[in-house]
C-alpha cells in the first residue's frame, strides 16, 4: 500500500518549521511495524511544494500505523496539513526491482 501526500506548506520560504515537522512524522512512520520505508521529496521545479510517500506491506499494516499515541499526536497532524484535492492512499499495481518486474493482485473490483 502506497501513502503519498503532496505538500504546499505555508513556510515555503523558509522550510525549517515544515521540515522539522516532516522529520519527527517521518521516524514516527518509518518505526511502525509494516512500514517498508518513508521517502520525503521536494519538487525541483517548485522548492515550496513537497511530497511523501510511504510505503506498507498491507492495508492493516498502514491502518494499524496510525494507532499509537505518537504517531496521532505527530503524524496525524502533520499529515492533516496535506492538499486534499488528490486521493493519498493508492493501491500497488507494478512493482520493479533487480529481479525485476511483479505486478501485484489488486484490492479493488474491476468496474
Amino acid at each position: 500500500m502506497l501513502l503519498v501526500c503532496r505538500f504546499a506548506p505555508d513556510d515555503a520560504d523558509d522550510p525549517a518549521g515544515f521540515l522539522a515537522r516532516a522529520r519527527r512524522a517521518v521516524g514516527l512512520l518509518a518505526a511502525q511495524p509494516g512500514c517498508e520505508g518513508v521517502d520525503l521529496g521536494r519538487a525541483i521545479e517548485e522548492p515550496g511544494r513537497w511530497v511523501l510517500v510511504a510505503r506498507f506491506a498491507t492495508v492493516t499494516a498502514y491502518r494499524r500505523a496510525l494507532q499509537p499515541f505518537d504517531v496521532r499526536e505527530h503524524v496525524v497532524p502533520f499529515l492533516s496539513e496535506a492538499l486534499t484535492d488528490e486521493p493519498a492512499a493508492h493501491e500497488r499495481a507494478i512493482t520493479a526491482g533487480p529481479d525485476g518486474l511483479t505486478e501485484q493482485p489488486s484490492l479493488l473490483t474491476d468496474r
